[in-house]
C-alpha cells in the first residue's frame, strides 16, 4: 500500500485513468539498473528518480569532467574529479527519498555485467559506445532480460527496446559492431546540448511503460529523431532467432576488432624516463589537447591514417586520448598499416585531468 505522503506526491500520476494506484504501486516494486550517468543517464536517472521507481542501480566508472557540464545536467563545477555515480546518488536521493539507489562505480566489462544485471528487472542502456552496447544486449539476451537502448549523434537521437517478451535484439537492426573509423562518440564528434535529455526521457518513458503495462512499447521499432527538422522516423524489424544463441561475453576491446594491447599510465612514466625514443601520440581534436595533455605530439584520430607514415615502425608507439577509446581505435589503425609496437594507454588521461 501507498502511504498518503507517497500518495500525494505521486497524485498527478495516480489520477491517470490508464495508471491509478496500481501503476504506481508496480513502480515501487520495480529494480532498473541504468548504464552510464552522463548525458542520456542524467535525464533517466531524474525522470525514473521523480516517478517513483522503487530500487535503481548506477553503473558507471567515470569522473566529472568540465566538458560533461554542457549536457550532464546533474552536475556542478564544484564537483568535478568526482565520481558521477556517487554525485548522481546523492543528487537524486534529495529529488525522491522513496527510491533505494545502488551504486556502481565501476565499467560494465564481460566480467561483471551477468552479475550486475541478474538483480534487475530492465536494464537501461546510457552509453556512448557500441562496444558497451553489444555487451549489454548479449547479456540481456542470456539473461532473458529487456533492455532500453539510445544513442545520440549531433543533432539526431535514436532510441528503441530490445529483448522485450522474446521480441527482436539489438543485433536484429545491427548484426555486426562498425568498424575502428566507423564509431564516434559524442566526446570525438560533439552533440547538441538538449539532444540528450530528449532521448534521455524517451527511454525513461519507455520504462514507465513496461512496469505498469500501458501504452505500446518500441518492441521491433526504432525510433529516429532529428532535432533541427523536429522530424521522426520509425523504423521496423523482425527477430532474427539466431541472435538470441548468445552463450558468452567478448570483453569490450574485442568488439569493432579492436584487440588491443594496453600500457598503464604509471608503467608510461616508467618508460618515457628510460627511453626517450618512445613516439607518445594523442589522438584527441586540437582543442582536448590544448586545454590537457601529458605530452607528445597531437594527431587526431581522424587524420591517423594520412599522418602514419611520419611514424617509426622500429620504435614502441603509445596512443592515448580522454577514455582509451580513441587510442584503441588508433593502435588498430597503425597495427593496420604494418606497425608492431604500439599501445594504448589504458583508461585514457581523463581521470589524470582532475589531480
Amino acid at each position: 500500500m501507498l502511504s498518503p505522503t507517497e500518495i500525494s506526491r505521486y497524485a498527478k500520476q495516480i489520477i491517470l485513468p490508464e495508471f491509478r494506484t496500481e501503476g504506481q504501486e508496480k513502480l515501487r516494486e520495480a529494480k532498473v539498473l541504468v548504464i552510464g550517468a552522463g548525458g542520456l543517464g542524467c535525464p533517466i536517472l531524474q525522470y525514473l528518480t521523480a516517478a517513483g521507481v522503487g530500487t535503481i542501480g548506477i553503473a558507471d566508472g567515470d569522473k566529472i569532467d568540465i566538458s560533461n557540464l554542457q549536457r550532464q545536467v546533474l552536475y556542478t563545477e564544484q564537483e568535478i574529479g568526482q565520481q558521477k555515480a556517487e554525485v548522481a546518488v546523492s543528487k537524486l536521493k534529495g529529488l525522491n527519498p522513496y527510491v533505494n539507489f545502488n551504486i556502481y562505480p565501476v565499467f560494465v566489462d564481460a566480467a561483471n555485467a551477468l552479475e550486475m544485471f541478474k538483480g534487475y528487472d530492465i536494464i537501461v542502456d546510457g552509453s556512448d559506445n557500441f562496444a558497451t552496447r553489444y555487451l549489454v544486449n548479449d547479456a540481456c539476451v542470456m539473461l532473458d532480460k529487456p533492455f532500453v537502448s539510445g544513442a545520440i549523434y549531433k543533432f539526431e537521437g535514436q532510441v528503441s527496446v530490445f529483448n522485450f517478451q522474446g521480441g527482436p535484439t539489438y543485433r536484429c537492426i545491427f548484426p555486426e559492431p562498425p568498424g575502428a573509423d566507423e564509431s564516434p562518440n559524442c566526446a570525438v564528434i560533439g552533440v547538441i546540448a538538449t539532444l540528450p535529455g530528449i532521448i534521455g526521457t524517451i527511454q525513461a518513458n519507455e520504462v514507465i511503460k513496461m512496469i505498469t503495462g500501458i501504452g505500446e512499447v518500441l518492441s521491433g521499432k526504432l525510433l529516429v529523431l532529428d532535432t533541427l527538422t523536429m522530424q521522426t522516423s520509425t523504423f521496423k524489424f523482425r527477430l532474427n532467432e539466431a541472435n538470441k544463441n548468445i552463450t558468452h561475453l567478448q570483453d569490450s576491446e574485442q568488439f569493432c576488432d579492436l584487440t588491443i594491447n594496453t600500457i598503464s599510465y604509471e608503467d608510461l612514466q616508467q618508460l618515457m624516463e628510460h627511453d626517450p625514443e618512445i613516439q607518445v601520440v594523442d589522438v584527441r581534436a586540437p582543442e582536448e589537447h590544448s586545454q590537457f595533455n601529458i605530452g607528445g605530439i597531437n594527431v587526431p584520430l581522424s587524420l591517423l591514417d594520412d599522418h602514419a607514415n611520419n611514424f617509426k615502425k622500429e620504435t614502441l608507439i603509445v596512443a592515448y586520448c580522454a577514455s582509451g577509446v580513441r587510442s584503441a581505435k588508433a593502435v588498430n589503425i597503425l597495427m593496420q598499416k604494418g606497425f608492431k609496437q604500439v599501445l594504448s594507454l589504458s583508461n585514457g588521461i581523463r581521470h589524470l585531468s582532475a589531480r
